[in-house]
């Protein structure tokens, strides 16, 4: 049997919708895994054909399952990833089998902050940065010097451990919070972009870009910066378009692309353009549905094609103003219910209603981008419209968290022995 393999998936969004696309082209579908959880919610993976568990930290151990799976007489045609630490995994291991593969070294230099800006030193898209070493802290005078500014650790991803340092103090207290959770590790500090940003979906297909789609990004900043909306752009101006793409050009065929897909978050800086980041990917959550809406593209289906080496169909089959709205919590607590979907489904223009977390599931205000627990996509007659449209369906969704009581008697509940059935 024709076969995919993927490594690693989430429970939802670009990764997991990747492998209802290989369903959908008729593939068998394996899926290495290392979430134990999804083993027992098997029945909720019916695009999932066989399912196995795997140290996805351990390329050797992969190696052995897909070796297994050969031997099983599976036509394998592709390993893959849409997780941004399995990326790099999948490219090598592509290779070694001797499978069309996106290009390695590029990769690695985007999963890898510091070399990606070091490869974009000598263009006007990078911003200003330097690397901290644990014991070679710079001084109170120094730090004021630079003032404001984001320090995040290299390895960072969804927004997590990235964060704006506004006084010596938050640089003091949070350098040595980072330095502690990666031991031997450098802190990448950089400076602070003003200005609005956009999100950039490309594909590289042969050594031709590709640009797919691209969104204005609204961010919440609280504790992180948390994107909360996307708008697609379905006509940007001329002068803002090409100004765009040349910049995107410089940055990828800095990294070395040439084949494969990524995504770019872009900040448009006093009429220029600068790189926040830049991931050899879709972008996650509701990403492929959100292109889908507005462009009537399968994003991760046409990924897939180029790396079974079909034809990707990249031509939208429409346009239309979507905006995708997500929804956060602002206090911590274990989910109760969800109230208002059907509210939601049923508002102006609503595309899509996605919740993500179950009952009794433990919700937290934002430290990351997979802290949004909800989105909503929606149309309009005009990208304000298809805003309003989605901000008034999310309005409606809340989240209810247990009391205190509630949470004191669940603790107790799982405290007594469980029985067993016979």
């Amino acid at each position: 049997m024709n076969t995919i393999v993927f490594i690693g998936t989430q429970k939802s969004g670009s990764s997991r919708e990747a492998i209802k696309a290989a369903d959908e082209l008729g593939y068998y579908t394996v899926l290495l895994t290392d979430r134990k959880n999804l083993l027992k919610q098997r029945t909720e993976f019916p695009d999932v054909h066989l399912m196995l568990l795997c140290d996805l930290d351990n390329i050797e151990e992969i190696r052995k399952a897909i070796r297994s799976l050969i031997a099983k007489a599976l036509d394998l045609l592709a390993i893959a990833s849409f997780v941004d630490i399995h990326c790099y995994t999948a490219a090598i291991l592509s290779e070694e089998f001797g499978l069309n593969h996106f290009t390695t070294d590029a990769i690695r230099t985007m999963l890898n902050k510091i070399s990606s800006r070091e490869v974009l030193s000598d263009t006007a898209y990078a911003p200003g940065f330097v690397m901290l070493s644990e014991g070679l802290i710079p001084s109170k005078i120094e730090v004021r010097k630079y003032l404001p500014f984001i320090m995040k650790s290299p390895k960072s991803t969804g927004s997590k451990d990235v964060l704006k340092i506004t006084s010596y103090k938050e640089f003091n207290y949070n350098s040595k919070k980072l330095f502690g959770k990666y031991p031997g590790e450098q802190i990448l500090i950089e400076e602070y972009l003003d200005g609005p940003q956009y999100l950039v979906e490309t594909i590289v297909n042969e050594g031709n870009l590709n640009i797919i789609a691209i969104f204005k990004q609204e961010i919440t900043v609280g504790e992180r910066f948390i994107i909360t909306g996307y708008e697609l752009l379905i006509n940007p101006k001329d002068y803002f378009y090409n100004k765009l793409k040349s910049a995107v050009e410089t940055i990828i065929s800095k990294h070395g692309l040439k084949y494969g897909p990524c995504h770019l978050e872009m900040r448009l800086v006093k009429h220029n353009w600068k790189l926040v980041e830049i991931n050899p990917r879709i972008a996650g959550g509701g990403m492929n549905d959100l292109v889908k809406a507005g462009l009537g593209i399968n994003l991760v289906k046409e990924t897939l094609k180029i790396l079974i080496g079909q034809k990707p169909n990249l031509k939208p089959k429409y346009t239309r103003n979507v905006f995708a709205q997500y929804v956060t919590v602002s206090e911590s607590g274990i989910l109760k219910r969800v109230i208002g979907r059907n509210i939601s489904l049923k508002a102006p223009g609503v595309i899509k209603v996605y919740i993500k977390p179950r009952k009794g599931s433990f919700l937290t205000p934002p430290l990351s981008m997979g802290n949004r627990y909800a989105y909503i996509i929606a149309t309009g007659n005009t990208a304000e419209e298809a805003k309003i449209n989605a901000r008034f369906a999310a309005s409606h969704i809340s989240f209810k968290l247990m009391s205190d009581n509630e949470n004191i008697v669940l603790k107790d509940l799982k405290a007594l022995p469980q029985i067993e059935e016979k």
